[in-house]
């Protein structure tokens, strides 16, 4: 169990959440997703656990958050093979599978009465000449941007190495079908399902007519770049990460990971009942 120590006020979610497992015959540990500030002070009475170690042995991590914690969660918990259940005590929580007044479902999980959601990844590489400066992956988006000076940068995207789009603005996305949702969509992307196979590439705030938002199929490769007429640099982050900064001549190589984030689901809906009870669509 990972609450996010900021969202879950005096941890009171997540000890609901622990009694309810133990009755169920459970064994529940509890980690923080990740350091706190050192002026935090943690409840005495409660007992965390390393996480690297706890995700060597453990079935599942039920991550308590918004999707963001989520997000975090999601390159450790991937990474070893283990899937997460989302319970969302942030904002939007649109990953999140139950929201705090649903705890109850949480006994489902002795029983085995779950599914398992897979959902692709993208693997984001930057060389800097011969180099590689930067390897990560991402289960949301990879976002370039320009700096906080208000002033545009000059990309260009490849798609197996042919010029796909060039274009003035704010930046590019390339996001998976899971990350349609968060950056993508406010920049006028397109709401992708998430079982669909494609990365999504948007440019944000594009200063051209042209420059639209493109889907491309799982197994492209893309790669960004600032042009030859760019005089500014740009900045890569990943999942909202810390930013990276690039340099002209530094590519940035997004493709498929090889990877996939397992996301635990207790209740049948469709992902477009999500879609209206998280945007009120009805």
């Amino acid at each position: 169990m990972t609450p996010n120590p900021y969202r879950d006020k005096n941890f009171q979610t997540v000890r609901h959440a622990m009694t309810i497992l133990k009755d169920a015959g459970m064994e529940p540990r509890l980690c923080l997703p990740f350091e706190v500030d050192r002026s935090y002070e943690l409840p005495k009475d409660l007992h965390f656990y390393k996480l690297d170690r706890e995700l060597q042995n453990t079935e599942l991590v039920i991550c308590f958050g918004g999707d963001g914690t989520i997000l975090h969660m999601a390159k450790a918990a991937t990474r070893h093979g283990v899937p997460i259940l989302g319970v969302n005590i942030g904002t939007m929580g649109f990953m999140a599978e139950l929201e705090s007044t649903e705890l109850d479902k949480l006994a489902q999980l002795a029983s085995g009465d779950f599914k398992i959601d897979s959902r692709m990844m993208l693997d984001v590489t930057v060389r800097r000449d011969r180099d590689i400066i930067y390897h990560d992956i991402c289960l949301n988006d990879a976002v370039i941007t320009k700096g906080a000076v208000a002033r545009i940068v000059h990309l260009a995207v490849h798609c197996d190495g042919v010029q796909a789009m060039e274009c003035g603005g704010d930046g590019i996305i390339v996001a998976t079908p899971t990350g349609s949702t968060g950056y993508n969509l406010s920049a006028g992307g397109p709401i992708v399902e998430p079982e669909a196979k494609s990365i999504l590439v948007t440019p944000i705030c594009a200063h051209d007519m042209a420059s639209r938002c493109m889907v491309a199929s799982d197994q492209r490769v893309i790669t960004v770049g600032l042009t030859h007429n760019a005089r500014r640099n740009a900045f890569l982050s990943v999942d909202g990460g810390k930013a990276v900064r690039l340099n002209m001549g530094d590519v940035a190589t997004i493709r498929r990971a090889n990877m996939e984030t397992k996301l635990l689901r207790l209740k049948d809906r469709s992902f477009y009942d999500v879609v209206n009870m998280k945007f009120k669509c009805n």
